[in-house]
């Protein structure tokens, strides 16, 4: 993936914006993470982004790339609250939500809130349990609330879901229907490491001599500066000129010849959002073209489907979207 050019932070330009104390929290925040996650750096700002524009995270890969212990040690470095749900088969609704239990003190029905109620909620191997129990965190995710017998509990702030999934293992799985997979903000396809890396793995790994890595990370942020910074965001100019042209990009997924399902308006949205967060964290109050490109993989990934034809020929849906944004003249 693309990585934004640090060349424009040297740029002279007065920001209308002070973004000073969000830009040294997200630098914290990697660096806390780097005393134990090696490489993956796309990975953990693709996750913090999503945190700061109220988006949920579908990360992909092989098992033993550090899916899962990024969420926890990203979520460590939080001063929140974190749970985690194992989805298996047999997992119910009401495993997540949690249920109405009678009670004989007051005999009445009383609710009992479920692991969802959370700030951090990281869901492992999402696409292991049935349409209905993943049909249960729809509300949830998209409007940040529980309707339970006719009551509805909100969620605290913040409130973000990070789903893992393995592409290679397909038994006995139950693959996430378009409507779901498009209440996620990002889908983060996780690869294995380089050599280099794989070698600073080994030798951290070594070093750490049986200590657990959630020992060494540091909470970073708290919920009232993430609500201060999130505002912030919202304030970034975005220029007419960059509004045509996330326009222009997700429109032509629609019609294009290699794709069967283009990016709806929520894709356009996202994109918006994330290219917003890309300029703040990288010091500016503006966007540029290049947050766009980033934002886009990551965002269409799952939102986008490929042609039967094109899929058994081995194209992947990153080489439709290259194809795409560089038939789009950027703007000036």
């Amino acid at each position: 993936m693309e990585t934004n050019d640090n060349t424009d932070q040297a740029m002279n330009f007065d920001n209308r914006i002070d973004l000073e104390g969000l830009k040294t929290s997200v630098d914290q925040m990697k660096q806390e993470l780097k005393k134990v996650i090696v490489g993956q750096e796309n990975f953990i700002e693709l996750l913090i982004v999503s945190l700061l524009v109220d988006g949920h995270v579908l990360i992909e890969g092989v098992p033993g790339v550090a899916k899962t212990i990024t969420a926890k040690l990203f979520a460590k470095t939080l001063k929140t609250e974190f749970s985690r749900i194992q989805f298996t088969p047999d997992l119910m609704p009401s495993d997540i939500l949690g249920t109405s239990i009678f009670s004989a003190k007051t005999s009445e029905f009383e609710y009992k809130k479920g692991p969802i109620f959370s700030n951090i909620v990281l869901i492992d191997e999402i696409n292991r349990a049935p349409a209905k129990t993943q049909a249960a965190l729809f509300e949830t995710m998209e409007e940040r609330q529980i309707t339970m017998d006719g009551t509805t509990y909100p969620m605290d702030r913040p409130f973000m879901v990070l789903a893992t999934q393995n592409p290679v293992e397909q038994e006995g799985t139950y693959a996430l229907p378009e409507a779901q997979l498009d209440r996620f903000l990002f889908k983060i396809k996780v690869g294995y490491p380089s050599v280099e890396e794989e070698i600073r793995i080994i030798e951290t790994h070594h070093q750490r001599k049986g200590t657990q890595p959630q020992e060494r990370i540091m909470g970073v942020l708290t919920p009232a500066q993430l609500l201060e910074f999130k505002a912030k965001i919202q304030e970034v100019l975005v220029e007419e000129k960059i509004i045509n042209y996330i326009a222009q990009i997700i429109t032509k997924t629609r019609n294009h010849p290699h794709l069967y399902l283009g990016g709806s308006p929520r894709a356009s949205i996202a994109t918006l959002n994330a290219s917003k967060a890309f300029a703040a964290i990288n010091g500016r109050d503006f966007v540029i073209p290049q947050d766009v490109k980033i934002a886009l993989k990551p965002v269409l990934n799952h939102r986008v489907i490929l042609t039967p034809e094109r899929e058994m020929e081995g194209m992947t849906t990153e080489s439709v979207i290259d194809m795409i944004t560089e038939s789009v003249e950027i703007p000036r």
